[in-house]
């Protein structure tokens, strides 16, 4: 026990030592310094040149945001075609794959757009090694680089003392690929293949078992595609089982290597804003803000799992034993429990453990990780939701001093703390009309058959779907059977409106704040690294988490805690 907890200490600490440089050299490439990586401009040149984009040319945010949007809608056509005419062409399809129901075709094209990666479909039995590369590894690589880009704009918006021009949005989502997520990959997927991850283009494999007994073993190029999909918070498993599966995450060494991954961009891009904004204390506060709630998550799940179930202790398994069900015996109970609050701190939602299984408290943590949605958070927009918290807290902490609050020397005002009120709701509303709905549909028609667990606990399935949908986030409670017409498209407009909505409301703010006169910082002015400015800022995230959700827990994972 002494060991895991090791382990799950070394995997922290690695996360934050490595996320320290990563910030710097980020800052780096938004501002178009002089990077080790400039040996890629070449390429870049190319891409800009093929497509006819000045990388050079000022935007503000609304042509950032339009930019932003129209390169997303192309990405989401292309996914959907592909898939629904995925079996029409011979292409990297060994096995011969068919097309795609259009629903399930909808969601999926959707939820690889939008970062969530959120699959009603199992990879290695519905996607062919085309779709696997050239749709799904593709959209990893740009959708993080989309939430990349968009972080830097709203740094750059931020800075401005006064001024229209956030950046280009072309210019920092390409580099984001090719000088960020691109070498990282590079070097997670050799560290993969080293220790046995897959990545070979053979179909199917006949294997003898231990028992003599011959299957056929799907393989694939698994490697390149697990490591952008924790790199970029993206989640999206090569294999139906994800990260359990041991082609994707074969042993203890890869589990460190994924793990750190997950958390490592978003963590760093804290550390960026920082730099960027050259205001590092406030940026260690913020850190220590989002690493508070983190480690105290991380603290009672690992806590609930190595005390096991008490349902086991009362069918004669010893009283201690760690809670195992749905685990792999080569990662043991803390490093899954780790595991499943990073991948949902950070909207990645890969799992290397069936979140299904966990103990109530444990399986609610992660929820409300994704209820406040800004726990470090995905790439980019991990911190932008982080952002809409600080803006309604610099509102309230300045109505309690009787002054107008300011953000780096720019007045907050009505329109900004509107539009940030309007985003910080529209997350609770997303998970609680459509768990409503989804509620309500399986009252009326039983028979339609979601739920494999009754009572409280197929509740928390329902409401967990609809949180890992608004959260952009892709685990699930895999008791529910999702993969049908209703949750297909519910989820898939939940994922849209979840995705661009807290992206345009951040730009609209800093592009407004971006354009006004800068107000003297007095003596007077509210101090944002202070002490008293990080309780307010906490309190309103526990605050606003708990209003909104506190009910929906209470039916949920509170309801079946108790009743253990």
């Amino acid at each position: 026990m002494n060991t895991e907890i090791l382990g799950v200490i070394l995997i922290f600490l690695l996360s934050v030592g490595l996320a320290w440089p990563l910030g710097k050299y980020m800052v780096k490439v938004f501002g178009g310094q002089k990077t080790w990586t400039d040996f890629l401009s070449p390429l870049e040149r190319l891409i800009f040149k093929l497509s006819g984009i000045d990388p050079d040319q000022p935007m503000d945010w609304k042509q950032n945001l339009k930019a932003l949007l129209g390169i997303n809608v192309f990405f989401f056509l292309f996914a959907f075609l592909a898939l629904v005419f995925q079996g029409a062409h011979p292409f990297w399809n060994p096995v011969n794959i068919g097309n795609w129901e259009p629903t399930l075709a909808f969601n999926t094209a959707v939820s690889f757009t939008t970062n969530t990666n959120l699959q009603h479909y199992s990879g290695e039995t519905g996607a062919s090694y085309f779709t696997q590369l050239l749709v799904f590894c593709w959209l990893q690589f740009v959708s993080a680089g989309t939430g990349i880009a968009a972080c830097a704009l709203l740094f750059q918006g931020l800075k401005n003392r006064r001024g229209t021009n956030l950046g280009n949005f072309y210019n920092l989502m390409v580099k984001s690929c090719t000088r960020v997520l691109l070498p990282l990959a590079v070097v997670l997927a050799v560290i993969l293949m080293i220790n046995g991850t897959t990545s070979n283009f053979e179909g199917l494999s006949q294997v003898t078992t231990l028992e003599g007994q011959t299957v056929q073993v799907a393989g694939g190029p698994t490697a390149p595609m697990v490591a952008i999909k924790q790199l970029g918070t993206n989640g999206g498993g090569y294999f139906g089982p994800n990260s359990t599966h041991p082609f994707e995450n074969p042993n203890y060494l890869t589990n460190i290597a994924e793990n750190v991954a997950i958390i490592l961009i978003p963590m760093a891009l804290v550390f960026a804003f920082g730099f960027f904004m050259d205001r590092k204390k406030l940026a260690m506060m913020f850190f220590g803000i989002m690493s508070l709630l983190f480690v105290g998550f991380a603290t009672i799940s690992i806590s609930e799992e190595l005390k096991g179930n008490p349902a086991f202790t009362e069918m004669g398994i010893a009283n201690g034993q760690s809670n195992m069900e749905g685990k792999e015996v080569r990662f043991g109970a803390a490093a899954s429990s780790l595991w499943g609050v990073s991948t949902t701190a950070t909207s990645n939602g890969s799992v290397n453990s069936m979140h299904d299984s966990h103990t109530p408290l444990s399986g609610g943590i992660f929820m409300l990780d994704m209820f406040i949605n800004a726990v470090y958070g995905g790439v980019g927009v991990g911190f932008i939701n982080f952002f809409l918290f600080v803006i309604v807290a610099v509102f309230i902490a300045g109505q309690m001093i009787g002054r107008t609050p300011g953000l780096f020397g720019k007045k907050i005002e009505a329109k900004e703390v509107k539009i940030a009120a309007l985003v910080v709701i529209l997350h609770p509303f997303l998970i609680l009309v459509g768990t409503a709905m989804a509620s309500y549909g399986l009252v009326q028609d039983p028979s339609l058959g979601w739920l494999n667990n009754p009572s409280f606990h197929g509740f928390s399935e329902m409401l967990y779907e609809n949180t890992s949908a608004s959260a952009n986030n892709g685990s699930g409670f895999e008791g529910l059977g999702d993969n049908t017409p209703f949750w297909n498209v519910l989820t898939g407009i939940i994922m849209l409106l979840a995705r661009y909505i807290p992206i345009i409301g951040p730009l609209a703010i800093v592009g407004s704040l971006s354009a006004k006169n800068p107000v003297p910082v007095t003596a007077g002015s509210l101090q944002l690294e202070s002490p008293a400015f990080g309780a307010v800022l906490i309190s309103v995230i526990v605050i606003v988490a708990a209003l909104a959700f506190f009910p929906a827990m209470v039916l949920g994972p509170l309801a079946e805690y108790y009743t253990f």
